[in-house]
């Protein structure tokens, strides 16, 4: 798996001199990246793209471990026998029209694979956007970066197999804040699958949580086995289409997959300790609170706010959920709140400082709930409008930078100034939400796992 996100050299097999197409536009994101090692085209008709140097086949060349095909199917077969002669240990092939459509396709990709089996050479795709590597720049996408976000290097590897889905993702990830240690969008998924990339990141140092977009596994049994020996150190959060007959059928149209029943699904998943999302926003909220925050080590809640409305919202979630309880405040952290507020605050659960809270109401009341060991998870609902807190944010910034020893994720939404604070918060490491319902989603989930993972130590 190395030659595919650490290769010494990258070969572009069907590079183009004609932007917009995607032979060009996959070499254009390789050589605008940051990656450092050598970078080479192939393309008997032309003599440099982009810079680089173009070639009719890679003969003389002996550091290319990763080539990315590019070239229609009926000459993919050639392009894998070209990149074996190299000795490229690893392939993605970008190019669609193979087992997706069955029959002559199928063969195709079959007779690729065999090829690359007998060189001791790996497969990622056909029909995929492939791999991005943020730590060292290494990117196949023939999405251009003008057009789609790429995320900074961080704690979260994200495997699909639907390239679509890998752009959503990638770029709400971004957006969100939240770095990527490693991508990879598999397609037809004809050799490495998802089991070959979880027992990857099992060992991958880069990566702390993996999140994934799955339409149907071949090797299932394998894929949960694997599953279970990782969700004891890294959450796994997974989205899985094809939950209805209707679903199913147009995943095999998509990339092949084979569905399966989702209901099986849900529940082997559940026992190997993984996360089951709804869809994709709820899949990047979780990820979002499981990277930036510690798992928290119990469901007792406690809000804090200048704007009791979503808190209500919360507290409803709260009651019908299974994992998540509103947490009652020790006389302790009590009398320490109505020791230090004004007379006219809200000592309870929510914690109501009105409208008139600064941050320093904020970072007094917080000093009090991190303090009480009732308390497990802690979220300050934020109505960053109002004058008082909006005033003194920088206090609410600096608090955050120095202490944050429970589990804490902040609601607040709003227009510009609010998803700009959002933003800022979240640069020191606090997830923000911009609705009670997907806080308590996300942080339900999070609860969840730590039961889960609490259970299987105990075991």
């Amino acid at each position: 798996m190395e030659a595919f996100f650490e290769p010494r050299g990258v070969a572009v097999i069907g590079a183009s001199t004609t932007p917009g197409k995607i032979g060009h536009e996959v070499l254009r994101s390789i050589v605008e990246s940051s990656y450092s090692g050598n970078v080479y085209a192939v393309n008997p008709k032309a003599e440099e793209i982009l810079g680089v140097r173009s070639m009719p086949s890679l003969d003389g060349i002996d550091d290319v471990d990763l080539a990315v095909v590019v070239l229609p199917a009926g000459k993919a077969f050639n392009a894998v026998t070209m990149a074996c002669d190299a000795g490229a240990g690893a392939a993605v092939i970008v190019s669609g029209g193979f087992s997706e459509l069955g029959g002559a396709g199928e063969v195709v990709q079959n007779s690729i694979v065999e090829k690359a089996r007998s060189c001791g050479m790996r497969i990622i795709g056909p029909n995929c956007i492939g791999i991005y590597n943020p730590h060292n720049g290494l990117d196949t996408f023939f999405q251009p970066r003008e057009v789609m976000l790429r995320p900074e290097p961080g704690p979260v590897a994200f495997m699909t197999q639907s390239g679509t889905y890998g752009c959503t993702i990638l770029e709400g990830l971004e957006e969100e804040g939240v770095g990527v240690s490693r991508f990879v969008s598999y397609g037809n998924k004809a050799d490495i699958d998802e089991v070959d990339f979880l027992e990857y990141l099992r060992s991958d140092d880069t990566t702390n949580v993996i999140a994934a977009y799955i339409e149907g596994l071949e090797r299932g049994e394998e894929f949960f086995e694997a599953l279970r020996t990782i969700t004891p150190t890294k959450p796994f959060v997974a989205v899985k289409a094809g939950m209805t007959e209707a679903g199913a059928t147009a995943a095999k149209s998509h990339t092949g997959a084979l569905a399966g029943d989702y209901n099986v699904f849900k529940g082997v998943l559940g026992q190997a300790g993984g996360i089951l999302a709804d869809d994709v926003e709820d899949l990047i909220d979780t990820v979002k609170v499981l990277s930036m925050q510690p798992v928290p080590e119990g469901g007792r809640v406690v809000m804090v706010t200048n704007g009791v409305g979503p808190c209500v919202i919360a507290a409803d979630q709260i009651y019908s959920s299974r994992h998540l309880e509103m947490a009652t405040l020790s006389e302790g952290s009590a009398a320490s709140l109505r020791m230090d507020l004004p007379d006219f605050m809200v000592v309870d659960n929510p914690v109501d400082l009105t409208g008139s809270a600064t941050a320093d109401h904020f970072t007094k009341a917080l000093d009090a709930l991190y303090e009480d060991d009732n308390v497990d998870i802690v979220v300050p609902f934020f109505v960053i409008q109002d004058a008082p807190l909006h005033s003194t944010i920088d206090g609410i910034l600096d608090y955050f930078k120095e202490r944050v020893p429970k589990t804490t994720v902040i609601v607040a939404s709003g227009g510009p100034v609010t998803r700009m604070v959002s933003s800022a918060l979240q640069e020191v490491g606090i997830p923000v939400v911009p609705t009670a319902s997907r806080a308590m989603t996300a942080l339900e989930r999070a609860a969840w796992y730590n039961g889960w993972r609490s259970r299987r130590q105990n075991d």
